[in-house]
């Protein structure tokens, strides 16, 4: 009996220690949940492959169509635009690159900010329209082929083209310089395509207008499906209201990064004058129609290697170590195209040349990702650079142009433009030295 009352005695001070308990609970503060670590990279899989196929696709009606432009240069110069300089010839591609380089940088932003698939939309609409527009235009009215290809065309090509470079790096992180690679071998494959595609067309039978349309419902047909396979991964900052805000500040004071930049715009400065003016150079040194129209396809074929084997090796040794020599060589190959009279030099410097400023343009956009601090800042960094690029790529052909004829009756002088066009580039390769001695010391490694 006497156990009964200690029991019941027992009851309030159990209950209330339970009570203190549950308020101490209520009381404290929740436990903090672990900072989320660096997101894991599937570095494949079906999605993954898929958006690097998207990614080829946007690559080979954009980048694809800029490196063909030489057949357009010819065709102008010859018929379409015969009264016009090859200076305000080359007006047209170079604006029409500039937009699709200078686009990156609020088309990085807006990446970024996880509006990437209204970049793709919007682009490729605009983009097709501009194409077809082309389709349109009258025999000399230059007015009309500046704005529908090089204003028009360039401006969907800007919003297309990074967010599909950049949306790479949600799958790949330590196989980025390959996936990169295989996206823009897109572009080599897009212009080996159309240089051969639109020579048959616009001088055969097809003509012109419909040979631009023909291209286009083409275009049409790989964006569309583009916007369909593609897709984002990771979390947009949008999403992500406590992520890390970019660092501006730090990005605009990093001397190795804009050393890089300033490099990158003094290749491209010089880099396409070939492209553009190969098959000019070739038909007036009386070479076979047939091999005039030619040598940019072998030029654009050869660059399909140049711009996945380096990316392969770019992997192991890191991208600085495999682009500067490509840079490098590039400069000195410029030369080369003075051989390019006969048969056999156009075709070796065709080959040699593709691969090796191939090699370059692939390389370019992971060695400028590798200056980020944080995943967050590849859009941004890769849209400056862009940006930059784009006013080098703006000037570089018609300065070109303005080299090798300077009136509308003048004679072609070649070795003006060749050899600014190396100066420039060999250039870009030292600042591109200077870069990569920075980012080794930061990095402690000569990986890089």
């Amino acid at each position: 009996m006497a156990a009964t009352p200690t029991s019941d005695d027992s009851k309030p001070e159990q209950s209330l220690s339970l009570g203190k308990s549950s308020y101490d609970a209520m009381a404290a503060p929740p436990p903090e949940a672990p900072a989320p670590g660096p997101p894991d990279f599937p570095e494949g899989g079906r999605q993954a492959w898929l958006t690097v196929l998207g990614g080829f696709l946007v690559l080979f009606c954009t980048f694809g169509t800029v490196q063909s432009f030489g057949v357009y240069q010819d065709y102008y110069s010859r018929v379409l635009l015969s009264q016009r300089t090859a200076s305000d010839i080359s007006w047209i591609g170079s604006m029409q690159t500039f937009l699709l380089f200078a686009g990156g940088l609020p088309t990085g932003k807006l990446f970024d900010d996880g509006y990437f698939h209204h970049c793709l939309a919007i682009g490729s609409l605009i983009y097709l329209f501009s194409i077809f527009m082309l389709s349109l235009v009258q025999p000399n009215q230059y007015y009309q082929v500046f704005l529908a290809q090089g204003v028009g065309m360039g401006i969907g090509m800007g919003i297309i083209m990074l967010p599909a470079l950049s949306v790479t790096s949600h799958y790949f992180r330590r196989r980025r310089s390959v996936a990169i690679g295989v996206v823009i071998a897109g572009s080599s494959t897009g212009a080996v395509v159309y240089s051969i595609l639109l020579n048959n067309l616009f001088n055969g039978k097809i003509g012109f207008p419909w040979g631009v349309r023909i291209s286009a419902f083409m275009d049409l047909a790989f964006l569309l499906t583009a916007n369909l396979v593609m897709k984002t991964r990771l979390p947009s900052r949008r999403e992500r209201p406590n992520a890390k805000p970019v660092d501006i500040r730090a990005i605009l004071s990093d001397r190795g990064y804009w050393l890089c930049i300033i490099g990158a715009a003094l290749v491209f400065w010089g880099l396409f004058v070939p492209f553009f003016y190969l098959q000019v150079f070739a038909e007036l040194h009386g070479l076979p129609k047939t091999l005039a129209f030619y040598a940019i396809p072998i030029m654009n074929a050869s660059s399909l290697f140049g711009r996945t084997i380096p990316n392969f090796l770019g992997d192991y040794f890191g991208p600085f170590n495999i682009m500067i020599p490509c840079t490098i060589i590039s400069g000195g190959l410029m030369y080369l195209m003075f051989a390019a009279t006969g048969v056999a030099g156009t075709v070796v410097f065709g080959i040699l040349y593709g691969f090796f400023s191939g090699g370059f343009i692939s390389i370019i956009t992971p060695a400028v990702a590798s200056f980020s601090r944080d995943l967050n800042e590849i859009g941004t960094r890769i849209g400056i650079a862009c940006f930059v690029i784009g006013f080098a790529l703006l000037t570089g052909t018609p300065i070109a142009g303005a080299l090798v004829q300077q009136n509308h009756n003048g004679p072609y002088i070649w070795w003006r433009p060749l050899v600014f066009a190396s100066i420039v580039v060999l250039a870009g390769a030292a600042c591109h030295i200077a870069s990569r001695q920075i980012l080794s010391k930061r990095k402690s490694t000569h990986v890089l």
